[in-house]
C-alpha cells in the first residue's frame, strides 16, 4: 500500500490512513497497533481525500468517515460497523474536493464543472434513514484469510438506486456560480458541460482577444467536452512505454525529468491508442506544449491532444508517411485567391506549401509564437469551427508577406518558418477571422472539413483514418529493425564478453610470462650467490689454512725466542755467578790476612779494658745475631709463602707468555745488544768497585722495565689479535702506553726510594763502621762488609717480581756480617779455631743464600712478565 494521506480523530486516538489502493489502515494512537483494514468497493481504486465527519455528541470520538475516491464520488462510511451511509457526486458531476464544517453540519464540495455545491447533512442523512427503495445494503465482512492483518479487512458492499440521492419531496439545492444557461431550441447545440456557453464565450473572447488566464484550462476543458475516462486511460498507461519511445530523451534532450516522463507516458498512450501515432515523426512536436501545459494532469492531456488530433488534424494521415497533401492544396487555394502576389513569389523560388505551411502546421505554431502568443492563438482555434486552425496558419504567412517577398533563398523561407519573428497575433487573428468570412465556399475548408466532435465517453474512439498497409508495413519494418538491433546488442555484447575474456587470458599470459621471467632472474641470481659462496668458502678455507700456519709459526718463533732469551739470561746468571764466587774468594783472602793483622794488633796493643769491652760487645753482638737469624728464619718461611703464590701467578701467565711476537725477540735484541755493549768488566779495586756495583744494579733495572715493555708489546699483539680492530688498538695502544709511562714513572719513583733507603742505610753502616774504626781502625773490614752489602742488593734486584728479599733482610744480612766481622776477640779467651769456625759458618750462609737468590733468579726468569702483570691495567 502507497500510503498519501491521512486523517485523525478530534480524539487524536485513531488514525486512518490511504492511498492508491481500496483499503483504508485504521491504526490505534495508543496502543500502537492495526486495528481493522476497510476494503472499499471494487469501484474505488485510489483514495484522493479522507476527513471525519464532526459531530457535537461524540465527545471527538467520530465515527464517520468521508473518502473521496478518483471516480469523483465521496462516500460516508461508518468506521465501526464498515457501512455506507450516503454518498455525494456521480460521475457525470464528479467532485474535484471536498471540506467539512467544523459543527458538522455542512459540506461544501467544488465540481469539476467549476460549480460550487452545498450540502446539508442533516438532509443527506434524513434521506439515508427512509425505507426502500432508497436502503443502503449492510456490509458484509470479507473472506477470512490465514494472517492476522487479513482478518481484520472488512468489506464494503453497498446497492445503490439508478437514481442520485434525491427526494421526492424535498431536493438538494444547487447553486450554480455561473449564467444560467439558455434553454432554448436555437442556441441548445452551443450548450457546453459546467454551464458555459458557446457563444457567449466567443464574444467574450472576440471584446477581449483572449479568456482568463484563472480559468483558461477550465474553458478549454469545456470546449473540448473532454470525457475523461480513467478506466480507459489507465489501461493505455498501464500497457507501458511504447518501443518507440523508450529512447526519446535521446532525439529530444529535455532538462527537467518530470516532463520528460509525462511526454513519454503521453505519446505512449496516443501509440497504445492507435499504432499511426507510433509511427508519426512529429507527434512529438505536436504533443509536447499540450504536456507542459497540463502536465499534472496527465488525463486532461492526453484527451486533450487527442481532441485536438481528431478534430483539428483531420485527413493529415491520409497520405502517411508523405506530409498531408490535400489540406496543403486547400490551403494554397486560400493563399491564391487572397494574395496571388505572394504566392507567385513563393513559387518563384520553389518554396512550396510542404515549406511554408506544413511546419506550422506540425509544430501547432509553437516555434513561431511565444507562450502566451501561442495560448491567445489556441484561445481562437478551440472557440471555432477546424478549419479556423487552417485559416490561423494562413493568416500568419498573409502578415509575414514583407519580410518573405524580401527572401529570395529557399534556406531563407525554411529558416523564417522555423523560428519566431516580428509578428503581431492580433492581427494574424483578426486576419483569419477575415479570411473565415471572406473565403468562397467553394475553397473554403469549412466545406471538406467535419465539425467539431468530442471524444466519446467511456471509451476513446477507433482512430483507422490512415493506410493501414503502410502502417503495418513500417510497423513490422521497425520490429524487424529492433530484432535486429537486439540480435546485434547481443552479438556486440558476445563479441566484447570475449574480448574481455581474450584480454583476460593476454594478461595472465603475460603474467605468466612475467613470473617465469622472474623466476629464471631469481634462479640465475641464486646461482650467482652459490657460485660467490662457494669461492667465500674457500677463501675461508685457504685464510683459515694460513692462519694456523701463521699460528703455528708464531708459535715456533715465540718457542724460540722464549729459548734463546732463557740461555740468554742462564748465561748472564752464571756469569754473574762467576764473578760473585770470585768476588768471594777474593774477599776470604782478604778476610783472612785482615784476620791476622787484627789478631796480631789485638795481641800487641789492646789493653785489658778493651778487651772487657770487646766481650761485652760480642755477647750483645750473639743476641741480636741470634735474634736476627730467627726474623731471616721467619721471614724466610714467608718468602716460601710467597713463592707459592708466585709460582701459581708464574702458571696462570704461561698462556700468556705463549702468545709473543717477534716484538720479544727485538726486544731481546736489544736488551743483547745494551748488555753485550755495556762489558763491564769488575775493578778490582776498592774505589770503583762500588761504582761497578751501582752500574750493574742500574742494567738489571733497565732489564726489568724492557721486560715489562716487552710483555705489554706482547698484551697489545694479543689484543690486535682478539678485537681486529685498529681504531680501537691504536687507542688502546695510546691509553696502555700512558698508563705505562706512568707505571714507570712509579715504579722509578718506587726504585729512587728504595735506592735512597739503601743509600740511607749505607750511609748508617758506614757512619757507624767509621766510628769503630776510629775506635778500632777496622777501616778494611768496614769496606768489605759494603762491599757484601752491596752484592746482596744486587742479587735482590737480579731477580724482578721475587719480592722475597726486602731491604731489611739486607740490612740484617749486613748488620749479622758487621757484628760476626767486627766482634771482638779476646786473645785469652778464644781461640783462632773459634773465629775460623764462624767464619766458614758464615761463608756456608752466604752461599746457601746466594744458591737461593740464583734459584729464585731462574724461577722469575720464567714468570719474566708477572711484575709487568702487576703493574699493567
Amino acid at each position: 500500500m502507497f500510503v498519501s494521506l491521512w486523517a485523525y480523530k478530534r480524539d487524536g486516538r485513531t488514525l486512518v490512513a490511504g492511498g492508491k489502493s481500496n483499503h483504508l489502515h485504521l491504526w490505534c494512537l495508543e496502543l500502537k497497533q492495526l486495528i481493522r483494514i476497510i476494503q472499499m468497493p471494487e469501484k474505488v481504486r485510489a483514495v484522493r481525500h479522507l476527513e471525519f465527519l464532526p459531530d457535537s455528541f461524540d465527545g471527538g470520538s467520530n465515527q464517520v468517515l468521508g473518502v473521496l475516491s478518483q471516480d469523483n464520488i465521496m462516500r460516508f462510511i461508518n468506521i465501526e460497523t464498515s457501512q455506507i451511509l450516503f454518498d455525494i457526486g456521480s460521475p457525470e458531476e464528479g467532485i474535484s474536493t471536498a471540506v467539512i464544517s467544523p459543527n458538522g453540519r455542512y459540506i461544501a464540495s467544488v465540481m469539476e464543472n467549476g460549480s460550487l455545491n452545498l450540502y446539508s447533512v442533516q438532509a443527506l442523512t434524513q434521506e439515508g434513514n427512509k425505507p426502500p427503495p432508497f436502503t443502503f445494503k449492510t456490509v458484509e465482512d470479507g473472506p477470512k484469510y490465514t494472517s492476522e492483518a487479513n482478518k481484520l479487512i472488512t468489506k464494503v458492499t453497498s446497492e445503490r438506486s439508478k437514481g442520485p440521492w434525491k427526494s421526492k419531496q424535498s431536493k438538494i439545492q444547487s447553486r450554480l456560480l455561473k449564467l444560467q444557461a439558455n434553454t432554448s431550441l436555437e442556441n441548445k447545440e452551443n450548450e457546453l458541460p459546467g454551464g458555459l456557453n458557446k457563444k457567449r464565450l466567443q464574444a467574450l473572447l472576440k471584446g477581449f482577444g483572449e479568456y482568463p488566464a484563472k480559468y483558461r484550462m477550465f474553458v478549454w476543458r469545456s470546449l473540448l467536452q473532454l470525457p475523461e475516462n480513467h478506466l480507459a486511460f489507465s489501461s493505455l498507461i498501464d500497457r507501458g512505454i511504447h518501443s518507440a519511445f523508450v529512447n526519446i530523451q535521446k532525439e529530444y534532450p529535455i532538462k527537467s525529468g518530470k516532463l520528460l516522463r509525462v511526454l513519454q507516458r503521453t505519446l505512449s498512450a496516443l501509440a497504445h491508442w492507435s499504432a499511426i501515432f507510433a509511427e508519426t515523426p512529429y507527434m512529438p512536436l505536436l504533443a509536447f506544449p499540450f504536456v507542459k501545459l497540463f502536465q499534472n494532469n496527465q488525463l486532461i492531456c492526453f484527451e486533450v491532444v487527442a481532441t485536438v488530433v481528431v478534430n483539428f488534424c483531420q485527413h493529415w494521415f491520409e497520405y502517411f508517411p508523405n506530409p498531408p497533401i490535400n489540406v496543403l492544396g486547400m490551403m494554397e487555394n486560400v493563399l491564391a485567391h487572397h494574395d496571388k502576389e505572394l504566392l507567385q513569389h513563393l513559387i518563384k523560388y520553389n518554396v512550396t506549401s510542404q515549406v511554408y505551411a506544413w511546419p506550422l502546421l506540425e509544430t501547432l505554431l509553437s516555434e513561431v509564437l511565444t507562450r502566451e502568443e501561442w495560448l491567445k492563438a489556441f484561445d481562437n482555434i478551440f472557440s471555432n469551427h477546424p478549419s479556423y486552425f487552417l485559416m490561423i496558419v494562413i493568416a500568419y504567412v498573409i502578415c509575414s508577406r514583407a519580410s518573405l517577398l524580401h527572401c529570395n533563398q529557399a534556406a531563407d523561407f525554411e529558416y523564417f518558418f522555423h523560428h519566431r519573428n516580428n509578428v503581431d497575433i492580433d492581427v494574424v487573428i483578426k486576419e483569419a477571422y477575415h479570411l473565415m468570412e471572406a473565403t468562397p465556399l467553394d475553397i473554403h475548408p469549412q466545406q471538406m472539413l467535419d465539425d467539431f466532435t468530442p471524444l466519446t465517453k467511456g471509451q476513446y474512439p477507433v482512430f483507422n483514418k490512415y493506410p493501414m498497409f503502410i502502417v503495418n508495413y513500417q510497423a513490422q519494418k521497425w520490429e524487424k529493425i529492433r530484432q535486429d538491433e537486439i540480435e546485434y546488442v547481443r552479438e556486440r555484447q558476445l563479441a566484447h564478453e570475449s574480448e574481455a575474456k581474450a584480454q583476460e587470458q593476454k594478461a595472465e599470459d603475460e603474467a605468466w610470462y612475467q613470473r617465469q621471467k622472474l623466476l629464471q632472474e631469481a634462479e640465475e641470481q641464486r646461482q650467482k650467490i652459490l657460485l660467490e659462496e662457494e669461492k667465500l668458502a674457500e677463501q675461508r678455507q685457504r685464510l683459515a689454512v694460513v692462519k694456523r700456519e701463521l699460528k703455528v709459526k708464531e708459535l715456533q718463533l715465540l718457542d724460540g725466542s722464549r729459548r734463546r732469551f732463557l740461555n740468554y739470561h742462564q748465561d748472564q746468571l752464571q756469569m754473574e755467578l762467576k764473578c760473585l764466587d770470585d768476588e768471594i774468594a777474593r774477599k776470604q783472602k782478604n778476610k783472612a790476612s785482615m784476620r791476622q793483622q787484627e789478631t796480631n794488633a789485638v795481641q800487641d796493643t789492646e789493653p785489658e779494658s778493651q778487651k772487657q769491652l770487646f766481650e761485652q760487645h760480642l755477647i750483645k753482638d750473639q743476641e741480636a745475631v741470634t735474634k736476627e737469624m730467627k726474623e731471616v728464619e721467619a721471614h724466610r718461611r714467608r718468602v716460601d709463602l710467597e713463592d707459592q703464590r708466585g709460582q701459581r701467578l708464574i702458571e696462570m701467565d704461561k698462556e700468556e707468555i705463549q702468545k709473543a711476537q717477534t716484538v720479544a725477540e727485538e726486544n731481546v735484541a736489544r736488551g743483547e745488544q745494551k748488555h753485550t755493549a755495556s762489558d763491564w768488566r769488575p775493578r778490582w779495586d776498592e774505589q770503583d768497585q762500588e761504582e761497578s756495583y751501582r752500574e750493574i744494579a742500574k742494567l738489571l733495572h733497565d732489564n726489568r722495565v724492557r721486560e715489562a715493555e716487552l710483555l705489554k708489546a706482547m698484551r697489545e699483539a694479543e689484543e690486535k689479535k682478539t678485537f681486529n680492530i685498529s681504531v680501537a688498538q691504536q687507542e688502546d695502544a695510546v691509553q696502555n702506553k700512558a698508563q705505562l709511562e706512568e707505571e714507570q714513572k712509579v715504579a722509578a719513583a718506587a726504585d729512587g726510594h728504595r735506592k735512597q733507603f739503601l743509600d740511607d742505610r749505607m750511609n748508617d753502616e758506614l757512619e757507624l763502621a767509621e766510628k769503630l774504626q776510629r775506635e778500632d781502625g777496622c777501616f778494611e773490614r768496614l769496606h768489605d762488609l759494603k762491599a757484601r752489602c752491596t752484592e746482596r742488593e744486587v742479587e735482590v734486584q737480579q731477580v724482578p717480581g721475587s719480592g722475597n728479599i726486602s731491604p731489611s733482610d739486607l740490612s740484617t744480612l749486613a748488620s749479622s756480617l758487621r757484628k760476626n766481622v767486627f766482634a771482638p776477640r779476646d786473645g785469652v779467651g778464644r781461640s783462632r779455631a773459634e773465629l775460623a769456625r764462624r767464619e766458614r759458618e758464615l761463608m756456608a750462609e752466604v752461599r746457601r743464600l746466594r744458591r737461593r737468590i740464583a734459584s729464585r733468579a731462574r724461577a722469575g726468569l720464567r714468570a719474566a712478565p708477572a711484575p709487568a702483570t702487576a703493574c699493567s691495567p
